[in-house]
């Protein structure tokens, strides 16, 4: 008999923290600053000579922005969504990702998990240290020269990210 009035008791006493619950409030990539940050990314490739496609992504992954350059590979569509949905998912940048991969036996099953692509090229938009999106960026010679596009791209909206 103890036991069910311990439970009891237990259990009453969790009402008021259940009940002081509120909605989780979460900040995400606008649908403006999306589009500017595929532009501005693009661009920052574009003056470099290189045929990019840059994709924006909210903090959960979903396509927000999609941008494909005049020349741009049709691979680099499918690749720049998973540099974005890899860097939104991990809260990291790829080219840390796929280091940590390569250094961690365990690490390289990252690969296997659906949309994840393990090369350089996926950044996370920031406001503070709080993740609210990504940008990934494919069709660069090289995923560090599309990290550096990506870096480009948010640094232009970077006053407006607060």
């Amino acid at each position: 008999m103890s036991r069910i009035l311990f439970a009891a008791a237990a259990a009453l006493a969790l009402v008021p923290a259940i009940a002081g619950a509120q909605v989780l409030q979460e900040r995400n990539i606008p649908l403006g600053i999306a589009q500017e940050i595929a532009q501005a990314t693009v661009e920052a490739c574009a003056t470099k000579n290189f045929n990019v496609t840059a994709t924006v992504v909210d903090r959960a992954g979903v396509v927000r922005a999609v941008l494909r350059a005049d020349r741009a590979g049709p691979h680099t569509v499918a690749a720049s969504r998973d540099k974005a949905f890899t860097a939104a998912s991990a809260r990291n940048v790829t080219s840390a990702i796929a280091d940590g991969a390569e250094k961690n036996p365990a690490a390289r099953h990252l690969a296997s998990i659906e949309g994840f692509l393990l090369l350089a090229g996926g950044v996370p938009v920031k406001v503070g240290d709080e993740v609210v999106g990504a940008v990934g960026v494919g069709g660069a010679p090289g995923g560090h020269l599309d990290e550096e596009c990506a870096n480009a791209g948010i640094e232009k909206v970077k006053a407006k990210l607060r």
